[in-house]
């Protein structure tokens, strides 16, 4: 259960939960536990007069904290005590997936809302080109700030922008980009062209005919001008969104390649921004993914294969190397088959253990009252390993019902709690 405290009776150890939405606080989650005077500072900064707080999540707190906390009712205690005879490692397991379903869906509803914001700033493109700058650059400075103020950041699946699908890439690309920029320590500053600049990349796309926004094979030489032509007129657009320069260099050169095949421009790796290096590399990938035509779409497995291959020549390669630590050998959306023969989707990445990510296994013979499908850390899982991955039509179909893999892959970040309980996470 939860009560409401004032602001100014908030003390150290209290877990709260904020209900004014993701974008409108800089902490990387909307429900915490209050770990220090300097958190409760940012609250009160924050002009909030009462937040929900949660007793049976909070420490105990000391004498002065408000008398709530000594008359909490009795419902607010778990519901059911584990029973003695109940063992340790089934325990654990059962709050280690309850944490992850928790992470999962504070995930997903973050993801909803920088959805929501980016669909304001887009549908505000052409009438109030200023405003969608505005809420663009906010959108950005909220991922940044969520972002930078832990060490540890993955990569999670999520069920993507109810079929928005300019939001989705927009997304994606982002997300991705943004975390490979973290990750080669880029300064702040740039950090936030990067993020505006993949935000907003194919913003000139509303200025080209719907028919030609997606780049298809069978395009004639005047259609395929016209594809490209979204890029001068998406620097344009983002002139008159009084863009920085250096989110506008993303909007000129995310179609760049180091070897100068690219467009419009045909720049070399030298004459490219790192932004629009990062940009070009997370763009095709998603590309790759999440193309117009689903029947061309490749596994993310498949993708990354294909990136490592063209990347000797095509892309920056520190940049290139950062964004296949990150994803891992199987990036999240991957369908797999584990060694001991079960089918699994990945459902996040481990870049310390590329070879080990979190996997959501299909159980062939569930057990009475055991769901169908069942997260699992492989990185724990010491005697199971990835055997291979394999496209959606490879699997039976009571597989595919059941793992129910989105038809476009979407990526959201999440912070990563380093307390992994191994019991928990052994299948």
């Amino acid at each position: 259960m939860s009560s409401t405290i004032a602001v100014e009776e908030l003390r150290v150890g209290m877990y709260i939960q904020l209900d004014g939405g993701w974008l409108s606080h800089p902490f990387p989650l909307s429900s915490f536990r209050i770990a220090g005077p300097e958190q409760i500072s940012v609250l009160r900064g924050l002009k909030l007069k009462r937040v929900r707080w949660l007793p049976e999540k909070s420490d105990p707190v000391d004498a002065k904290a408000p008398d709530v906390a000594r008359s909490a009712p009795e419902a607010a205690l778990p519901a059911v005590a584990p029973s003695p005879a109940q063992s340790s490692a089934d325990a654990e397991r059962r709050a280690w997936l309850a944490a992850q379903r928790d992470a999962a869906q504070r995930c997903e509803r973050q993801y909803g809302e920088a959805a929501k914001a980016w669909r304001e700033a887009h549908d505000a493109v052409l009438s109030r080109p200023q405003e969608a700058g505005r809420t663009t650059a906010a959108l950005t400075q909220a991922m940044l700030d969520k972002m930078l103020v832990t060490e540890d950041i993955g990569i999670r699946l999520v069920s993507g922008a109810g079929g928005d699908r300019a939001a989705a890439h927009a997304l994606n690309v982002s997300v991705i980009s943004l975390l490979i920029g973290r990750a080669l320590g880029l300064p702040e500053d740039e950090m936030h062209d990067l993020g505006v600049g993949a935000l907003l990349h194919d913003v000139g796309k509303l200025a080209v005919p719907d028919r030609l926004r997606h780049a298809e094979d069978g395009f004639s030489a005047a259609d395929l001008a016209g594809y490209r032509d979204h890029v001068a007129k998406g620097v344009a657009q983002g002139q008159r969104m009084q863009l920085a320069p250096g989110a506008l260099a993303v909007l000129a050169q995310h179609h760049e390649y180091a070897d100068g095949t690219g467009f419009p421009q045909h720049l070399v790796n030298d004459r490219m921004g790192m932004a629009g290096r990062i940009v070009a590399i997370v763009n095709h990938y998603d590309n790759l993914c999440n193309p117009g035509t689903r029947a061309l779409a490749m596994t993310p497995h498949q993708a990354v294969a294909t990136l490592f291959a063209q990347g000797r020549t095509r892309y920056d390669a520190a940049v290139l190397n950062v964004f296949i630590r990150m994803m891992g050998v199987y990036p999240a959306g991957s369908l797999v088959q584990l060694t001991d023969d079960r089918y699994a989707m990945v459902v996040g990445g481990n870049s310390s253990r590329p070879l080990k990510p979190r996997v959501m296994v299909h159980q062939a013979q569930p057990q009475p009252g055991v769901a169908p499908v069942q997260l699992l850390d492989l990185e724990t899982a010491h005697d199971l390993g990835i055997r291979r991955s394999l496209p959606a039509a490879k699997l039976p179909l009571a597989v595919l019902q059941a793992l129910d893999p989105r038809p476009r892959v979407a990526y959201y970040f999440e912070p990563i709690a380093r307390e992994t309980v191994a019991h928990a996470l052994a299948a």
